[in-house]
């Protein structure tokens, strides 16, 4: 038998390609493809239709938020979720007071907190705000009783005033420090994110109120004191120490039995005119330790009767009574 190339044209042509058989034999095998397909599809079983009466399946749709229509976006493998919201921050709206949230501060000692915002501003109405310059960190339940005092208590004392209050002149929040600055001092209501600084507050006639200004109106700072005395657990100012004769100190601070410190001293203005002096003392004067003990002889001195001095009478003269000398207590009462 010979497999030479010579005799391998006697079963294919050389040029059956050239005589229009590839076409045919790729429509031919295409077709195949599509019969076998849909033969497989044909025989795959489909799920049973949902019967009517069937209750909608949306309860784990509401559960993510999300409904019967469009469901809730799911949340991805490794998405953090968000905190829940606190009471104070559900309650301050931004009707309430523009006071955005901010992340949580966790310093040394304890300093800093949770539940934080940025007071920013209190809101009296749509078209009036309290804008504190600037803006305070704080706690959020210390950002809702500075805004409940603004619109309760500052807000009525302006408008008798025949004005409103226009801005509150934040002296400092939020400071990671102890007391007074002090080193090692224990740490401050300001280190907690639980106090404010106040000078004063401005008016939208331009006027201002420095809370510590002697010269101010006694009346109204008096009505301040008792706004703020009222509402904060402590309330430092002038007289409480050297630390406060500038400004106004408020704090939530928590004590035992619920007590609070209130110290603010409202001070009458320094005279125009100083007082006189006492005179200076002539140099001819004795020395004062000399005056002292020449006194004191002269107190210790016997009583002589007018009678005995005179002579008068034939009998003898009765005896020298002493001076009853006062003490200085007994004077006082």
């Amino acid at each position: 038998m010979n497999f030479s190339a010579d005799h391998a044209a006697r079963k294919w042509p050389s040029d059956w390609y050239a005589n229009g058989w590839l076409p045919v034999l790729a429509i031919l095998a295409f077709a195949g493809i599509l019969t076998c397909a849909a033969s497989v599809e044909a025989n795959v079983p489909l799920p049973r239709p949902r019967p009517a009466e069937a209750p909608a399946n949306d309860k784990a749709q509401q559960d993510e938020g999300g409904t019967a229509d469009q469901p809730a976006r799911l949340p991805q493998p490794g998405e953090a979720k968000p905190p829940e919201l606190s009471a104070c921050r559900q309650a301050l709206t931004e009707s309430i007071a523009i006071a955005p949230s901010i992340p949580s501060i966790k310093g040394p000692g304890g300093c800093g907190g949770e539940d934080l915002v940025r007071l920013e501003a209190i809101v009296l109405s749509p078209t009036q705000r309290v804008t504190l310059k600037p803006a305070a960190i704080m706690r959020c339940t210390m950002a809702a009783a500075v805004a409940d005092w603004v619109r309760a208590d500052m807000v009525p004392l302006a408008s008798a005033l025949g004005t409103t209050i226009s801005e509150l002149d934040n002296f400092d929040s939020f400071e990671c420090r102890g007391r007074n600055r002090v080193k090692n001092a224990k740490l401050s209501e300001h280190g907690l994110a639980n106090a404010l600084d106040l000078r004063g507050m401005k008016f939208a006639n331009g006027n201002t109120l420095s809370l510590t200004d002697r010269t101010a109106s006694r009346d109204i700072r008096e009505k301040v004191l008792a706004s703020v005395c009222a509402r904060f657990t402590t309330v430092l100012g002038p007289g409480s120490d050297w630390y406060h004769e500038d400004h106004i100190h408020l704090d939530l601070a928590q004590r035992r039995n619920n007590y609070k410190l209130c110290q603010w001293g409202v001070y009458d203005p320094l005279p125009a005119v100083a007082p006189l002096m006492p005179a200076v003392r002539p140099e001819e004067a004795p020395p004062r330790l000399a005056a002292e003990e020449k006194a004191k002889s002269d107190e210790s001195s016997e009583y002589v009767s007018p009678a005995a001095s005179s002579g008068e009478g034939d009998k003898p003269a009765a005896p020298a009574k002493p001076r009853r000398k006062l003490s200085r207590q007994s004077s006082r009462q």
